[in-house]
């Protein structure tokens, strides 16, 4: 069965979006998100009755495109819809140039790293359509019940000379900071989350931490090299958790996690969602 394509309503889009993806209650926020990228990135919403994709292509990567959110309707499903809008997808990263496309994230602005497992129908839709499974990741969960008072620690680390402050007009200090240390991804995704908190000494940044970036989930977090071992990290973690759970959140996501002892240690958090990255060449 042949479905018509044509550019998104966003509005639509989130619509759809936040009842197919019943995994993420944050769904409807992610359309918005994905439609305010970085400036080097050019990116297309595209719906069908009932359904919707996105996707983007990055200049620094210009081979290689994302189809970045897909979602169909529950009364829509079954009937073709989701093949019909990857398939609308490539097309539109192919005339861009893209040889490559991956249902993978492309930070700094993303959904998710790739497919959770549990959305097992996009999984096989992507395989039956001759995508490759190529890598994995995970996220953890913290439980905002648990404790994440940091006072004590901020009276030790003040008598060490350090401060550590939420974010207000110094975020494009923080930026430089993460793209100095780390790479101008982070500093995206810094400059641009709800929260950011960072600890400094004697005027030059040591460390920082933000959440929703990525609507609703933790991270990017990092700290300089000479500063490990004082427990910033975990000072700076909690401060955005406590942020989550004044908004309202009784859990956080922990996004596309490196070190799992680090947060199991200081949260309780727990490995639970993993993702399959698929990639497929299309020329």
């Amino acid at each position: 069965m042949a479905h018509a394509v044509r550019t998104a309503d966003l509005a639509e889009a989130a619509e759809v979006a936040g009842a197919a993806l019943t995994l993420d209650d944050e769904a409807p926020d992610l359309v918005g998100r994905l439609s305010r990228p970085p400036a080097d990135r050019r990116w297309t919403a595209l719906a069908t009755d009932g359904g919707a994709v996105m996707a983007s292509m990055s200049t620094k990567d210009p081979a290689v495109g994302h189809v970045d959110l897909l979602a169909v309707h529950p009364s829509a499903q079954g009937q073709g819809r989701g093949r019909a809008l990857v398939r609308a997808a490539e097309e539109w990263l192919l005339e861009r140039g893209a040889r490559q496309a991956r249902f993978a994230g492309n930070p700094p602005c993303y959904a998710w790293p790739g497919i959770d497992v549990r959305y097992t129908a996009a999984a096989c839709l992507a395989e039956s359509l001759g995508y490759e499974r190529y890598h994995v990741a995970w996220n953890m969960t913290a439980d905002l019940d648990v404790d994440l008072s940091v006072e004590d620690d901020l009276v030790r680390l003040e008598q060490a000379g350090i401060i550590v402050r939420a974010a207000g007009e110094d975020r494009d200090k923080i930026a430089a900071f993460v793209s100095r240390e780390w790479n101008d991804s982070w500093a995206w995704e810094a400059a641009n989350a709800t929260g950011l908190h960072y600890a400094e000494r004697d005027g030059r940044v040591l460390a920082f931490a933000a959440w929703g970036s990525r609507p609703g989930w933790f991270g990017p977090t990092g700290t300089a090299p000479d500063a490990r071992g004082l427990g910033l990290g975990g000072v700076l973690l909690r401060r955005c958790l406590a942020d989550l759970r004044a908004a309202g959140q009784s859990s956080a996501q922990i996004g596309w996690v490196g070190p799992l002892r680090f947060y199991s240690r200081a949260v309780g958090a727990r490995a639970e969602r993993v993702f399959w990255l698929y990639r497929r060449d299309l020329a």
